[in-house]
């Protein structure tokens, strides 16, 4: 029996061109700047990618596939923790869509095929916005934020 699915959609505009946008994403150096993680991969369809925080661990958090890649506008990936690689009802796919608009880009990251009420979709819900406004941040001041600070009290 198939599981439930469901989706996370998150739209941001930034002040940046398409090319800025689509390297901070797939360049390693960049990508830890604002998310504290690297994405590694050769960014060719059908190659692996990791998602490696930066840290002296040099622990691997997510693995996947690169479906699709059409630099500067769009970049589509399978997501699965690595714990479950062999379980392919648990991998998920997150596109990111990037378009000029007036003068900045809207970024569009639609990260669907999650497993209702999983742990990982859960996570998804919270990091996503977080992880997208550091790279925000980043992109417009040069600083990205704290993606593993917590709300007060907790």
């Amino acid at each position: 029996m198939e599981s439930e699915k469901t989706s996370f959609v998150y739209v941001t505009y930034i002040r940046s061109t398409p090319e800025e946008v689509f390297e901070a994403i797939a360049q390693p150096e960049v990508a830890r700047r604002y998310w504290g993680h690297e994405n590694i991969s050769d960014w060719k369809p059908g190659s692996d990618w990791q998602h490696v925080r930066a840290n002296e661990q040099r622990t691997v958090n997510v693995i996947g596939k690169v479906v699709e890649v059409v630099p500067p506008t769009r970049l589509v990936i399978t997501w699965a923790s690595p714990s479950r690689a062999d379980d392919p009802a648990a991998y998920s796919r997150v596109t990111f869509d990037i378009a000029p608009y007036d003068g900045m880009v809207r970024l569009t990251v639609s990260h669907d095929e999650l497993e209702a009420g999983s742990g990982m979709a859960k996570g998804i819900q919270h990091g996503w916005p977080i992880v997208l406004s550091s790279l925000k941040s980043l992109l417009e001041t040069g600083q990205g934020i704290d993606v593993f600070a917590k709300p007060k009290g907790v």
